[in-house]
């Protein structure tokens, strides 16, 4: 096993190789006069990188149609002065029914440039059917974009299904989306040139819109593609995506009308919108997006674990509700997936074999005495899973006494958990014979199928394999495995690094982008690092991880009348499932104890606070019976039911599907971060 502290310089110079601002240049802000005109640009060593429009720095539409702003007008600066630190900007918008006065205030905030735009309307009646903008501009067409949660670099894989956001940047493409629906809220883009590789983005302080036609309209986000360059914008409530205007992604197949989103705003009127601008070298291609995401977790600080629910209460209560699922009959025992169906699954959403760790990690914690006797019978009787020319099967159907649906995602979940509780198993003292038996055979099934040369994963999903291979090569002392997981490792750093092809399909349901995908990659990858201490997979993980975190909400998102905000219910910590199933799940803490490790290994103590938060906050809303649901709706989007008005959807919480992950999950991760160090008993 590696000695963390003592490569610790050395894994700390590995992070800055991604997210470093300074190494091939310095960022400046100026606001140079070009054909009498006054503009914005931010440069690095001198080379425009964004740059205000040409049309004037300041767009106003001020008639509708088409469900779209149009009758654009345009203002550029009239004056230009210093105060302390701010560089302001003021000017007029002159129209036959009043004027605009416009004012922006610029100030440098560490590697990014902070604005304040400030419209004041000075007409004598209401102005409506108008939408403010913001737009700045990179000198490129470009399809290398991040909206996080939403589209990762044009989501090539999910575009084949034909129910996700996607983006070509082809002129006249637009992604834009409510700010609400980001989970970190920043647009991103990267290009190159024949100087090299660039990042841009805009980071955005989430608002409403005010004087909004419709109910709780907020600012939208995202990019536009126009002749030869790529807006980074920010609209008064205006969305489009995949070719239509006034749409947005509100459900799980597709999108709905989004219409109206314009304001009608009343004689002196003022509307104020903060956001952030950074300019940065990009090292590697399909690397860029990592500095603003890091920005992000700078600027929102999401770190607090104060008011979330402790350790001791989530454990209590999940394993309290476990014991809900239990069954044992005539030689079957395990925790059941539904609490309706007698059905025994491993993996994914089942997780029939993870307690089997986790309780003989935190037995002092579950004042349960029959913990190990639940532990041996359970992994005793999964141990007899059927194989067959896929793998082990997963499902057991307790009334057929059947075995059926093996699947990759779920069986390398399903080796995770055996492999983690053999290895505890020789420290508590259980009989683990018949696990290391199962495990073994499954180890030796999917290594010999990785090692042959014909072995080409569909996508991101087999990467599950790598953690349990990399376990059982240390379990058993066998080399093959060892083998088999460097070799999924680099396959998978080839065909994901440049993103060309982003981490995808890490779920059963959907067949796109996705976090699930990358956290895949990320175990894998840190799990190659801690085998091998090859600094080229830390480099790897490193790149998963920042994808995976870019789904991790890292604000509280006000909410509407509903059930989240009857519970004053706060968002930081919880995760967009995927570009197709938008709404927020608990899935943050399947993988907190990596983010954790990850951040010991690298001297990150940012990351290990943030883990704790993903924990910690995804302890709320848990009923009195220690039960979730796994779709709070954060935004204009429902994975179920009726959507007869889109906007009524967001506050919803969507209880019903309470299969077993929801707290299998809970008692794992609580198990891994104990190990790991954490004190889980308060």
């Amino acid at each position: 096993m590696l000695n963390h502290k003592s490569n610790l310089l050395v894994t700390l110079c590995l992070v800055l190789h991604v997210v470093s601002l300074s190494a091939l240049g310095e960022m400046s802000f100026s606001c140079p006069k070009e054909k009498g005109e006054i503009r914005v640009e931010l440069a690095v060593d001198g080379k425009k990188l964004l740059t205000s429009a040409p049309e004037g720095l300041w767009s106003i539409a001020t008639d509708w149609k088409d469900n779209w702003p149009c009758g654009w007008q345009y203002a550029s600066p009239s004056e230009i002065r210093q105060a302390g630190p701010w560089t302001i900007l003021e000017g007029e918008l002159k129209l036959a029914a009043g004027t605009w006065r416009l004012r922006d205030a610029y100030r440098r905030e560490g590697n990014l440039i902070r604005c304040t735009r400030r419209f004041t309307w000075l007409g004598d009646k209401t102005l409506p059917q108008c939408t403010l903008a913001v737009r700045f501009q990179v000198p490129a067409l470009t399809k290398r974009i991040l909206l996080p949660g939403i589209i990762y670099y044009g989501n090539p894989s999910g575009e084949k299904s034909g129910r996700v956001p996607v983006f070509h940047g082809e002129p006249g493409d637009e992604a834009i989306f409510e700010e609400h629906r980001y989970p970190m809220p920043f647009a991103f883009a990267e290009w190159d040139d024949d100087k090299g590789l660039w990042g841009a983005a805009i980071h955005t302080l989430p608002s409403l819109a005010p004087y909004g036609s419709v109910r709780d309209q907020w600012w939208s986000l995202g990019v536009t593609a126009g002749d030869g360059v790529t807006d980074l914008t920010l609209l008064s409530g205006p969305c489009a995506s995949n070719g239509k205007r006034g749409v947005i992604k509100a459900r799980r197949f597709g999108f709905a009308p989004y219409p109206n989103t314009y304001l009608n705003v009343p004689p002196e009127a003022v509307i104020e919108k903060t956001f952030y601008l950074e300019v940065f070298p990009v090292q590697a291609e399909g690397a860029g997006f990592c500095t603003p995401v890091q920005s992000s977790l700078q600027l929102f600080s999401p770190f607090s674990t104060q008011g979330f629910p402790s350790f001791s209460e989530i454990i209590e209560a999940k394993y309290r509700f476990a014991l809900t699922r239990w069954y044992e009959s005539d030689g079957v025992a395990g925790f059941r997936k539904y609490p309706d169906r007698d059905a025994l699954v491993m993996g994914w959403t089942g997780q029939a074999a993870s307690l089997g760790y986790a309780m003989q990690v935190l037995s002092p914690e579950l004042s349960d005495p029959q913990w190990s006797v639940k532990v041996q019978k359970s992994l005793d009787f999964l141990s007899q899973s059927v194989f067959n020319k896929q793998g082990f099967c997963i499902w057991y159907k307790i009334d057929k006494k059947q075995w059926s649906g093996p699947n990759f995602l779920s069986q390398g979940q399903a080796m995770t958990n055996f492999a983690w509780a053999i290895r505890t198993a020789r420290k508590t003292g259980l009989d683990s014979r018949k696990w290391d038996r199962f495990l073994r055979k499954a180890c030796e099934f999917h290594s010999q199928r990785i090692l042959r040369d014909d072995w080409r994963p569909t996508s991101t999903n087999e990467a599950v394999f790598i953690a349990p291979l990399c376990e059982a090569a240390r379990l058993f002392d066998k080399d093959s495995f060892r083998q088999a997981a460097i070799k999924a490792g680099r396959v998978y750093c080839k065909r994901h690094l440049s993103m060309r092809e982003p981490y995808w399909g890490g779920t059963c349901d959907a067949r796109c982008e996705d976090k699930e995908g990358a956290y895949a990659a990320f175990q894998g990858f840190l799990s190659l690092y801690l085998l091998t201490e090859d600094k080229t997979f830390l480099q790897a993980a490193e790149h998963a991880l920042y994808v995976t975190i870019s789904y991790t909400v890292i604000w509280d998102i006000d909410m509407p009348p509903g059930r989240l905000c009857d519970n004053d219910f706060r968002t930081t910590g919880w995760t967009v499932v995927s570009p197709q199933n938008q709404h927020i799940d608990a899935y943050g803490v399947f993988f907190a104890p990596d983010v954790y490790q990850f951040g010991e290994i690298t001297g990150r103590k940012d990351l290990m606070k943030l883990a704790l938060v993903l924990y910690r906050s995804c302890g709320q809303l848990m009923d009195p019976f220690g039960s979730h649901g796994e779709q709070p709706q954060h935004t204009n989007y429902a994975q179920r039911g009726r959507i007869n008005d889109v906007y009524a959807l967001r506050g919803g919480y969507q209880e019903n599907w309470t299969v077993f992950w929801l707290t299998a999950h809970y008692l794992n991760a609580a198990a891994r971060l104990k190990e790991l160090g954490v004190d889980v008993s308060k």
